[in-house]
C-alpha cells in the first residue's frame, strides 16, 4: 500500500539545502578540492566557531549525538557501579548513553516544561550518583540554575542533552557551557542539521575536551601513539562545513521558529489544547512545538486526513522500552511520563513553513 505524502510535511529537511544551495555546494566543493577529508582545518574551523556561538572555551566534533553524551560521561569518569540522574521524559538516547558506559540511570519526573523537574533532583541522590544528566527537550531549556546548585552541593558533575536546543537561551545566555560539558546532535532534522550523522561536545574544561578527542580519534593525539583506549568517531570535514553554513543562519532560523510558535500560543489558547509552558527567563529554540490532548489518537488522525505531518515525541517512555526492561521499572512507576507519552503531539514549526501552512493547522486544531 503506497503512502501519500502529507501536504504540509511535518519538517522539510530538503527546504534548508534549497534555501543556502549556493553557500552550501561551495562549501562542499572546499573539502573535495582540499584532498582533506579527515579533521582537518575545516573541522577545526567548524570547532572554533561552534564554541565561540555558544559562549565555550571548547568544542569537539564526533561522528553523532549519542557518542557525545557516551564520551562525555567516560571523561566524567563515569562507569559500572556508579547512577545518573536522568529525566524520565526523554528520547532513549539519554539513557543508552548512560548505560552503554555501565551505569545505571536514575529517572526523575519532569516539571511543567517537561523537563527534568529540579525539585525532585535531591532526593534521587544517592551515595552512588555522579553526574546530573538534565535535556533541554524540544529546545526548552531545563532550569539549569538549581539543578547545577543541587550539582555543586553533592559533589557531582553535570552534563546537558542540548540535541535539541542549537541558540536556546537560559537567562539571557545561549545553552552551550552552564554545566561541565554539553553534548550536541547534529542529525539532519535539528535546528543546526547536518546533511547526515554529526555531533560534539562543548565545554569550559580543557582536560575533559581533550579526554573526548583522544576517545573520538582512536585515544590519538598523534599518527600512531595511542594514550587510551579509544574509539573512532570524529564529525565529517564535509558535515563541518555544511554546518559553518548553516551556522551563520541559525539564529534566523531560530527567529522564524519563535515566530510560528508565538503565532501557534495567541491562535490555539482558545482550545482544548493544552499549550507548552515556557519559563520565565529562557529563550527556547522551539525545535518542537508540542501541544497535550487527551484525545491525542483522534487529533493526529484528523490533522493526518487533513494532509497535515504530526509526530509523536515519544510514544513509550524509556522505562517502558525493552531495552531497559532489566532496570524492572514497570508501569505507573513514572506516571507524569507516562501521561505525556499519552497525550503529547507535535505540530510542524521547521523555519520553512509557509504561513498559509500555519494557517491550515491552526484551523485543523480548532473543534
Amino acid at each position: 500500500m503506497t503512502t501519500v505524502p502529507p501536504t504540509i510535511p511535518f519538517l522539510d529537511v530538503r527546504a534548508g539545502y534549497v534555501e543556502l544551495r549556493t553557500e552550501i555546494d561551495l562549501a562542499i566543493a572546499r573539502v573535495l578540492e582540499s584532498g582533506v577529508y579527515i579533521l582537518g582545518d575545516e573541522v577545526r574551523a567548524f570547532e572554533h566557531e561552534f564554541a565561540s556561538y555558544c559562549g565555550a572555551a571548547h568544542c569537539v566534533g564526533l561522528g553523532n549525538g549519542l557518542e557525545a553524551l557516551r564520551f562525555a560521561l567516560m571523561a566524567l569518569n563515569v562507569g559500572p557501579g556508579d547512577e545518573v540522574i536522568v529525566p524520565s521524559n526523554t528520547y532513549i538516547a539519554t539513557w543508552l548513553a548512560v548505560a552503554q558506559v555501565g551505569a545505571t540511570p536514575v529517572p526523575v519526573e519532569p516539571d511543567a516544561t517537561h523537563n527534568l523537574d529540579p525539585t525532585l533532583v535531591e532526593r534521587a541522590i544517592t551515595q552512588r550518583t555522579r553526574v546530573v544528566l538534565p535535556v533541554h527537550l524540544y529546545g526548552q531549556p531545563a532550569d539549569l540554575d538549581p539543578i547545577l546548585s543541587i550539582a555543586r552541593r553533592h559533589g557531582l558533575r553535570v552534563l546537558e542533552d542540548a540535541a535539541q536546543a542549537h541558540g536556546a537561551r537560559y537567562h539571557g545566555r545561549r545553552v552551550g557551557a552552564h554545566g561541565d560539558v554539553v553534548a550536541w546532535s547534529f542529525y539532519p532534522g535539528k535546528n543546526l542539521g547536518a546533511l547526515g550523522d554529526a555531533g560534539a561536545i562543548t565545554t569550559n574544561d580543557r582536560d575533559i575536551a581533550n579526554h573526548i578527542r583522544l576517545l573520538g580519534n582512536y585515544g590519538s593525539p598523534q599518527k600512531y601513539v595511542h594514550e587510551i583506549a579509544g574509539a573512532n568517531s570524529r564529525i565529517d570535514p564535509i558535515q563541518a562545513a555544511v554546518l559553518r553554513v548553516k551556522l551563520t543562519h541559525l539564529d534566523d532560523w531560530n527567529t522564524r521558529r519563535s515566530a510560528i510558535a508565538a503565532h501557534y500560543l495567541e491562535a490555539l489558547r482558545d482550545t482544548p489544547l493544552i499549550l507548552p509552558t515556557v519559563a520565565a527567563g529562557v529563550n527556547p529554540a522551539w525545535h518542537l512545538f508540542v501541544v497535550r490532548s487527551g484525545r491525542r489518537d483522534a487529533l493526529q488522525h484528523a490533522l493526518t486526513e487533513g494532509g497535515i505531518g504530526t509526530l509523536v515525541h515519544y510514544p513509550k517512555p524509556p522505562h517502558l522500552q525493552g531495552a531497559f526492561a532489566s532496570l524492572g521499572l514497570r508501569s505507573g512507576t513514572f506516571p507524569i511520563a507516562e501521561c505525556l507519552a499519552n497525550e503529547v503531539l507535535s505540530l510542524p514549526i521547521g523555519p520553512h513553513l509557509q504561513p498559509d501552512h500555519v494557517s491550515a493547522i491552526i484551523e485543523a486544531c480548532h473543534p
